[in-house]
């Protein structure tokens, strides 16, 4: 029996096919479902089997996990036609619902930035072929990401998740047809300026995320617990209060987002 059964809360991105999910990944899911979270998408690394395996062992067990994968821009090096081809059997086969996390990182910039902008606007072509939204990850780079989208006409949408930037590029995204996806830096202390912005993103532009395992929220940051989607509630419960409005509210707001762009009907959990 779910504990929250008024709750309508979707973790838009989750690395549940990470190593640190191998010994109770199932076990994260279903504590996920007891404390409220309807859905999941989890997304995988389509240049690795495990990942790839991880993932869709989720979503052929669980009905409201769902995939996404693509090239992560700290594996763009590793960008090939192979990956291309990967991608299209996925989502001809409807096991992926988006491409992604796509996108750039000029902070640790693990591949050459040139080589990180050539494999993101691949990748947001191949989206638009298959007319797939993308799930983008941008650090230090959100200038570039948004030309990217512009340049390459990419107008099937998607999400900047793990939003960490100003609020002219969230502007900018969504006049691009993407949500903002919050993850659980917004109840760091100092994250102040984010609150802001998350203040101003309209409720229908808006999602929430926790980037399992990554980025645990307060009150389990600095624990030294990996992060998992069954603690995205205290990320909801900063974002509803900004936006002032019931965390109920919230979470079938955010739902509805989520259904809309990825174009996945939520299944009713409730026993």
């Amino acid at each position: 029996m779910k504990e929250n059964q008024d709750l309508a809360l979707v973790d838009s991105h989750a690395h549940l096919d990470m190593k640190e999910f191998d010994k109770d990944r199932n076990q994260v899911v279903e504590r996920a479902f007891e404390k409220g979270i309807r859905a999941i998408l989890c997304p995988s690394d389509i240049t690795n089997f495990q990942s790839l395996q991880n993932t869709f062992s989720l979503t052929e067990t669980y009905d409201n996990i769902i995939a996404a994968a693509g090239v992560h821009p700290h594996q763009a090096k590793n960008f090939s036609s192979d990956c291309i081809r990967k991608i299209e059997e996925l989502a001809a086969a409807k096991k992926i619902y988006a491409v992604g996390e796509i996108g750039l990182d000029f902070h640790y910039s693990f591949s050459p930035s040139k080589t990180q902008i050539k494999a993101f606007r691949h990748q947001l072509n191949i989206a638009q072929e298959l007319k797939l939204p993308v799930v983008v990850h941008s650090r230090k780079a959100g200038a570039e990401v948004a030309l990217a989208v512009k340049e390459e006409n990419f107008s099937r949408g998607g999400v900047l998740h793990c939003f960490s930037e100003d609020w002219e590029l969230a502007k900018r995204m969504m006049n691009l047809n993407f949500f903002i996806s919050f993850s659980g830096i917004l109840t760091f202390l100092n994250a102040q300026p984010l609150r802001e912005v998350a203040k101003k993103v309209p409720l229908e532009r808006l999602l929430v995320e926790t980037d399992s395992p990554y980025l645990a929220p307060t009150p389990y940051r600095g624990t030294r617990k990996r992060n998992e989607p069954a603690y995205m509630i205290e990320t909801a419960k900063i974002l509803a209060e900004l936006k002032n409005v019931s965390l109920d509210k919230l979470g079938s707001i955010t739902s509805q987002n989520f259904e809309s762009l990825f174009m996945f009907e939520i299944k009713d959990l409730r026993c």
